[in-house]
């Protein structure tokens, strides 16, 4: 039989603790080696006595201590060596002689044989090697001459019309301080449209930085079809209106206009485009219509204008034609007007005999014109765009330079880069927009972005070349960035852009000369009814067809479709 005790405590007496303390004398405890003299004997003294105080070791050494070196600048003299000491070096008989006697030596042909047996194996080597490899892959833009990247670009934002009915995003500038802001006129421009009773009257200014909401409403008259910042002073802006009214704003004064045209003396026709002058005040501007007027205007009082001008065309018993874009030179008032009927004159606003003011007048499309720009590096010559193609001019010459193929889409605007002299911009009907680099091709454009399902009405290029603004017609803008091969110019560009133009105006004065020269000598032929003259004229084809193969082999031959 198995006996077990157990004993029992309540949980709460294990470690009670103190409750009561009592105050007593210091008592001096006695030394245990004193209380023990047989453990003296075995008692060692520590010295030095090291006591860690933390909780844990330490881990880490917080003292280092580097190892500090001094250096010398030494020099040295450098002369011929390893010769013996019996050779003098400076001796050439003496130098020759222990070369061939060295050259001799067993030893030295076992070593010459071994080190060519190394210089073949890294000879062979580096021809089973490309060390010229490319590693990565270039694209044919690239090989073009793109070295930096390949020819593209990017969105930013989209900006839309406010206005329930789809209106035109006819024309877009940007704000002159930097690019900070657009404005955008909206209108409906086919004529009688049913939406016009419905649609709104209002333009809008944008902060590039939030295209959720417009900034600020411009409220005109009647829409805008044309809108534009003074780069004198950012705050003021001209807009010219569907029912032919020219209006005046101060944003600082809200977005009603701070004054109008009278209707009796402004456009019968709407305001397809309108410029500010370059002059000594800020407050002068000229506005174009399809009436055939080119007005005016100080917009200070806009009660009438300065002045006017009626685009008539003297070869068609002065028929009236209509304006539809303007190019204004800052220089001597000189100023290009593209109009509907596919022509361009050359008109001096200057000029002493007032007959004299509409100038010369290119003949090139076979619709209208809807946008005439100077290239900013070479003010001389400019682009057009009409029907299905661009153009480049030669304001010396009545035949343009450069004709781009005919596209299936029809063309409605185009930009030059203000920071590469070979790069424009066109915008076609199908809501493409194409950058064309004439500095590498000629014959396709480089960059080709559908931006838009609709037609892209209008572009706009931001003062530094890089962004690009796109209205199409269901009044959407759309913020592009270009890459840095597009706004980035190349190495001898301006030179060879120079040239080029230069090459391709020679070779139309020339071929100009030559058809002259032909309508004279047929001319001559149908005067004098005369054999000979008649066998002149053959002759002179012949020196025609001579004439240019001498010309092409001039310039070169292997230009291609190009150029």
């Amino acid at each position: 039989m198995e006996i077990t005790t157990v004993y029992l405590k309540q949980k709460k007496e294990f470690g009670r603790p103190c409750r009561s303390f009592t105050i007593t004398e210091p008592v001096a405890l006695e030394h245990p080696f004193e209380a023990a003299p047989e453990l003296t004997s075995t008692w060692v003294e520590r010295n030095p006595v090291h006591l860690d105080m933390e909780a844990i070791p330490t881990m880490s050494s917080n003292e280092v201590n580097t190892e500090s070196l001094a250096y010398v600048s030494q020099g040295m003299s450098h002369q011929e060596g390893g010769w013996p000491k019996d050779i003098d070096y400076t001796e050439k008989e003496q130098t020759v002689r222990y070369r061939k006697k060295v050259e001799k030596d067993e030893e030295y042909i076992k070593q010459v044989k071994t080190l060519g047996e190394d210089v073949e194996g890294s000879i062979m080597q580096n021809l089973s090697i490309d060390i010229y490899e490319t590693y990565f892959d270039q694209d044919d833009d690239a090989a073009e001459g793109h070295a930096s990247d390949k020819p593209s670009a990017k969105t930013l934002a989209a900006f839309k019309d406010p206005s329930e009915v789809k209106r035109t995003a006819t024309k877009i500038s940007w704000f002159p301080d930097g690019g900070k802001k657009i404005a955008v006129s909206f209108a409906i421009m086919q004529f009688q449209d049913w939406r016009m009773d419905k649609a709104s009257a209002a333009s809008y200014i944008w902060d590039v930085n939030n295209p959720n909401e417009p900034e600020m409403a411009l409220h005109p008259v009647s829409p805008c079809c044309c809108l534009e910042y003074n780069a004198k002073d950012q705050f003021l802006l001209v807009g010219g209106s569907y029912n032919g009214l020219v209006s005046f704003w101060d944003t600082r004064k809200g977005s009603q206009p701070v004054d109008t045209s009278v209707i009796e003396h402004s456009h019968r026709d709407p305001v397809y485009d309108i410029k500010w002058l370059a002059g000594k005040t800020a407050y002068e501007c000229v506005s174009t219509s399809t009436d055939g007027q080119v007005l005016w205007w100080d917009t200070r009082k806009l009660a009438e204008p300065l002045e006017k001008l009626l685009l008539e065309d003297k070869a068609a018993d002065n028929r009236v034609v209509g304006g539809v874009n303007l190019e204004y030179s800052t220089a001597g008032g000189k100023f290009l007007v593209a109009t509907e009927q596919g022509s361009i004159y050359a008109c001096n606003r200057k000029a002493k005999n007032p007959a004299d003011r509409v100038g010369t007048c290119y003949e090139g499309h076979a619709g209208p014109v809807y946008k005439v720009a100077r290239n900013p590096w070479f003010p001389k010559f400019f682009v057009t765009i009409g029907d299905w193609t661009w153009r480049v001019w030669n304001e010396e010459i009545r035949t343009p330079i450069m004709t781009s193929g005919y596209h299936m889409s029809y063309m409605l605007d185009a930009a030059w880069s203000p920071s590469r002299p070979g790069v424009l911009m066109t915008a076609k009907a199908d809501g493409t927009l194409d950058v064309w680099d004439i500095y590498y091709k000629q014959n396709e454009p480089v960059l080709s972005l559908q931006v838009d399902n609709d037609s892209l009405h209008s572009i706009s290029v931001q003062e530094q070349g890089v962004n690009v603004c796109a209205g199409s017609a269901d009044g959407s803008i759309y913020l592009l960035e270009l890459s840095e091969g597009l706004t980035t110019m190349q190495r001898n560009e301006k030179n060879t852009i120079s040239h080029m133009m230069d090459r391709e105006s020679k070779r139309e004065k020339n071929l100009e000369a030559i058809v002259k020269q032909q309508k004279v000598n047929e001319k001559k032929a149908r005067e004098h009814g005369d054999a000979k003259a008649g066998a002149a004229a053959d002759d002179w084809s012949e020196k025609q067809k001579e004439v240019e193969e001498a010309f092409w082999a001039a310039i070169g031959t292997g230009q291609g479709d190009d150029e």
